[in-house]
């Protein structure tokens, strides 16, 4: 029986942290789970979209997870994305996170080849079975995987008890009301509408903003618990207009993050992996603006 409370609440994604080489930094990893555990977030998303997994390798991406799970192991939820582009090398790191102790595991379809339901069905259950004492996660972004998700497909997949829930990074906030009423635990993926995901019945929410404000967000969660949708709005927001001015850099908007972490955390997880976009010089007073932003914001409302 899955315990839902485990998922219930903001679920940063994990930004890859690199040293001044770009190779994995351990340190970094560990002082930012550090962080996410002290900030009193329900958990991490380790390996998807904002951990730069599709440009590390097998033995990068288990680094990582080994150190986060050093730090988190028994005060966060961890849920580790383990999709490559091959099952072999997803079933191998599904095993390895399973012996690690995660709470879940969570894949993307596969990308580029266009592959039928039942192919896609195969591809998550066969790594499914390489971890089969551990939940498992649907990870619908279908805007860059460039698959979407399908009620029957879900519905296939439910026949896995191991599969428990959708995180759900499509727009449309129907979608959630889809998955849900299949019987899925569903997580809000766009920051920018998670006070309308939660509405639609999202029981938390994955996002890769939220470890630059965690405390916005998580003021936002409680005061949709409690009702008080007026305040939550506010938040909502003032949350889109901080992502709105990140993507206003040239640089990539991880980059743009992991500066305001350096500028009002101390933490300094390098800059990000090649092809993404490095931040240039006119990209610094962004950060810097986005960095204030959050301060007024988290003084105003947490």
């Amino acid at each position: 029986m899955t315990d839902i409370k485990k998922y219930e609440g903001i679920i940063p994604a994990f930004y890859a942290c690199y040293d001044a080489e770009g190779k994995i930094n351990p340190d970094a990893v560990r002082k930012l789970t550090r962080y996410f555990i002290e900030k009193g977030v329900k958990g991490v998303y380790v390996g998807g979209s904002s951990g730069e997994c599709i440009y590390q390798s097998k033995e990068e991406r288990k680094l990582v997870l080994e150190n986060v799970m050093a730090e988190a192991k028994g005060k966060l939820t961890v849920i580790a994305h383990i999709a490559c582009n091959n099952t072999a090398d997803s079933q191998e790191l599904a095993a390895h996170a399973e012996s690690l102790g995660v709470d879940a595991i969570a894949s993307i379809p596969p990308i580029y080849f266009k592959l039928p339901p039942y192919a896609i069905a195969k591809y998550w259950n066969d790594m499914s079975a390489a971890a089969p004492n551990t939940d498992f996660i649907i990870y619908n972004i279908p805007q860059l995987a460039g698959v979407a998700l399908t009620v029957p497909l879900l519905q296939e997949m439910l026949k896995n008890p191991r599969v428990i829930g959708v995180k759900n990074s499509s727009m449309p906030t129907q979608d959630i009301q889809m998955w849900r009423d299949e019987g899925a635990i569903v997580f809000n993926g766009p920051d920018e509408q998670l006070i309308s995901g939660m509405v639609m019945g999202a029981t938390g929410g994955i996002g890769g903003t939220y470890g630059a404000m965690p405390g916005l967000y998580k003021k936002l969660f409680e005061l949709v618990k409690a009702g008080d949708l007026a305040t939550a709005l506010d938040i909502q927001n003032e949350c889109c207009r901080i992502i709105y001015k990140m993507c206003s850099a040239h640089g990539n908007m991880y980059a743009v993050i992991k500066e305001i972490l350096r500028i009002n955390e101390g933490i300094d997880c390098g800059s990000v992996r090649a092809p993404l976009a490095e931040m240039i010089e006119s990209d610094y007073p962004i950060a810097k603006a986005c960095a204030e932003m959050i301060r007024a914001a988290v003084a105003k409302y947490c």
